[in-house]
């Protein structure tokens, strides 16, 4: 196994919906090309925490169906699921798709309190049900002596309830009209936690495309993108065949999503119809954008964070650069080491806190040494993950709405 290079293959392998060949795990080519973008590499410095020894233990699962260690486990599952790899892959390796398919095939057994997670995922009545009593506990001033108490570390509840912000209760309107000359009509995706949790977000999306002429629509019945599922081992066809339904059934000129994170899953439903009238808000926005429509001049210094689902599956970055130049004098950079996942990683942060925290610092410190004003970032989850005390970081739509003359 991955003793031999096999570069040759047949035009009738490649996927005729996509003309993406995807070789199997046993064609990498062992040239270590992805290795120094791999996150988990840099924090621990050895040759198991790479995509290329990952790869031969998916192979073991996918392919040989032979039995992996616990420790071949570990470091397969101390994967962030950047996808950086592919990026750099000579072989053009599908390792994500590799990756969740191996996880399907493991069938890892949840613990209740991830059964818990996926039910509110998948429910969206019961979640709202659930987020007043949230409201509640933040506003009740137990949570510093509950965190004194140790309670949370002792059901693994300790590194969600960090990450908690009050939520939003109200649920969105299903219709926003432009008061603008109407040149369309779009639905907006607003995937399974950001109607609560990033309401700010999605405010900024509808006043944007407002602003541009667009009547916004917010399907009620849609559901999670699948994404969380589908890289855990978990089926996510119920969710997938879902927005399907309710999204083809709309009609919209578009379907457009504000997270990088939802974008990369829904990009990847193989679905060709509705992939035709998805967009990411930052390119629709570009391509779309009012010649008479101005924005207030700013002299921050505004630092753009790529986050891994932009960078390597949609590979839409310059979007962002692009639509943050539509604000005078912005002084707009990229962060250093853009290439470098920040830990977020979907659940990530939350299964893998230790890691995701050193990722974490090493990424603030790079905002440190930036001496910039602010970091946007287009992926919920990063912004999430990175925002502290220290660092601020907002969605880039936030930015360009709170322009608007």
């Amino acid at each position: 196994m991955f003793d031999f290079m096999d570069l040759e293959f047949n035009d009738a392998q490649q996927s005729e919906s996509s003309g993406f060949y995807i070789p199997e795990a046993s064609e990498c080519m062992r040239c270590g090309q992805c290795v120094s973008g791999c996150p988990t590499f840099r924090l621990f410095q050895i040759h198991e925490e790479t995509p290329r020894s990952r790869l031969r233990t998916i192979s073991k699962i996918l392919v040989e169906d032979s039995p992996v260690s616990p420790e071949e486990l570990k470091h397969l599952n101390n994967c962030v699921q950047c996808r950086a790899c592919e990026t750099s892959c000579p072989s053009k390796m599908a390792y994500g798709q590799l990756f969740d398919a191996a996880q399907a095939k493991l069938q890892t057994p949840l613990n209740s309190l991830a059964k818990m997670a996926f039910y509110f995922i998948e429910h969206k009545n019961h979640r709202a049900w659930l987020m007043p009593f949230l409201k509640g506990y933040l506003k009740s001033g137990l949570q510093n002596p509950l965190r004194r108490s140790g309670i949370f570390e002792k059901f693994n509840l300790a590194n969600a309830e960090n990450l908690l912000t009050e939520p939003a209760l109200k649920p969105l309107f299903e219709i926003y009209p432009t008061n603008r000359i109407r040149r369309g009509n779009v639905a907006l995706f607003t995937g399974c936690i950001a109607e609560h949790f990033d309401r700010e977000t999605l405010e900024a999306a509808i006043k944007l495309l407002n602003a541009n002429g667009f009547n916004v629509q917010i399907p009620k019945q849609q559901s999670c993108c699948g994404a969380i599922h589908q890289h855990n081992g978990q089926s996510a066809t119920h969710l997938i065949e879902n927005n399907l339904a309710v999204f083809n059934s709309l009609n919209v000129d578009a379907v457009i999503h504000v997270a990088t994170g939802c974008g990369a899953m829904l990009s990847e439903y193989e679905s060709e119809s509705f992939k035709k009238r998805l967009f990411d808000i930052h390119e629709f926005l570009l391509a779309n954008w009012s010649d008479d429509l101005k924005l207030e001049s700013s002299n921050l210094k505004v630092a753009v964070h790529e986050p891994c689902s932009g960078r390597n599956v949609l590979k839409n970055q310059q979007s962002v650069y692009a639509l943050l130049q539509k604000i005078p004098d912005l002084n707009v950079v990229a962060l250093a080491d853009n290439h470098i996942c920040c830990g977020s990683g979907g659940r990530y942060m939350l299964t893998h806190p230790e890691n995701a925290a050193q990722l974490r610092e090493l990424k603030q410190q790079i905002i440190h040494d930036a001496k910039v004003d602010l970091v946007v970032s287009s992926n919920f989850g990063c912004v999430l993950h990175l925002n502290s005390n220290h660092t601020t970081v907002l969605h880039p739509l936030v930015l360009l709405a709170g322009r608007l003359i």
